[in-house]
Order: C-alpha cells, then structure tokens, then sequence
C-alpha cells in the first residue's frame, strides 16, 4: 500500500466522523478541522460503528468517488443513520459509540481464491448481478480461515457458499489502513 496517513490524519479523521454525527443528533452545522492535502486525495472507505464490541453500522465505498476528509463526513452520518441493519443512531447511545476507520487501496483483480491472505486482504466478489465486501479485519475478528471467510462473502452477497468455485465469478482484493478511537 504505497497511501499512508500519519497519526495527526487518523486523528482529525476520527474527529471528524465523530463531528458529523453529533452535529446531525443536536441538530446544528457541523465544525470540521482543515484538511490536509493528503486527506483530500479520492480514497475508498468505511466507517464502522460498535458499541461494546457490537457492530452499530457499518458503510462504505469500495471505489473512491470524493476526497477522503469527505467521504469520512457521509459515511459517519450513513453508517449511524441509514444502515438498514439498525435503527438509526440515537442521542442515548452516542457516548458508548467507538468509531473505526478502513481506508482501502484500489480493487485488484485476481484469478484464484487462494491468492486472497486472510488479515492482510478484503475482497470483493461479484456473480450473477450481485455483489459482496468483506473488509481485511472481519476474518480475524470473526475467527474465520479463507474459507470461510470466502464463504461468508458468498452469503454476504446473497449467493450460495460455494459460489468461489463458480468460474463466472469475479474476485477482487484490496488492502486497509484501518484505525479506531480505541487505539
């Protein structure tokens, strides 16, 4: 991964997720930092949302389509307001929210499954119109080898489990710089 971002990026990136959805709960214009160049540079990206260890939502953009320090901005505001998996995020819960960041590389194309090196690769699949992601961390998280991190990115994307095996399917791989307000 040739992108990096310092300690200060991670920082007001955080500070800035966590910005936009206090600013949306209380009902006032948001107060960003200013960004660096490096942070406006076009990144795909994830905000993750836990509370105790429980996924509270979760958005991204695999592709980069805006600067980073705004997508940081929308995908915050997403992933606690409009994450179908969960009501939207309420004022209560606000304190107990830990944030998460992936900043991810380019997709890369790949033609075996066994290419994909669990902890270090997220992978993307597609099949038959749909789609599914899984970032580099949730394998570790949840324990899995590549299989079965390959089959749950089968199920993810509302395919069978087995759908790696299928020769139509297409595989793509990506990396993470991944940090969080727990560090």
């Amino acid at each position: 991964m040739s992108f990096s971002l310092n300690e200060s990026e991670k920082s007001m990136l955080l500070r800035t997720a966590r910005e936009s959805i206090e600013s949306r709960l209380a009902g006032r214009s948001p107060q960003y930092g200013e960004p660096t160049d490096n942070i406006m540079e076009p990144c795909g990206a994830f905000v993750t949302l836990r509370i105790q260890e429980d996924l509270r939502g979760c958005i991204g953009h695999i592709i980069a389509r805006t600067p980073l320090f705004e997508a940081i901005q929308e995908l915050a505001r997403s992933s606690a307001f409009q994450d179908p998996r969960f009501p939207p995020l309420s004022q209560d819960e606000l304190s107990g929210v830990d944030i998460e960041i992936s900043v991810l590389t380019p997709l890369r194309a790949i033609d075996s499954p066994e290419e994909v090196k669990v902890g270090v690769h997220g992978v993307y699949i597609e099949l038959e119109g749909r789609s599914g992601v899984l970032l580099p961390q949730v394998p570790l998280e949840q324990g899995w080898g590549r299989e079965q991190f390959l089959r749950h990115l089968c199920l993810k994307a509302g395919l069978h489990s087995d759908c790696i095996s299928d020769p139509r399917r297409r595989l793509f791989v990506f990396e993470a710089i991944i940090f969080g307000e727990k560090e």
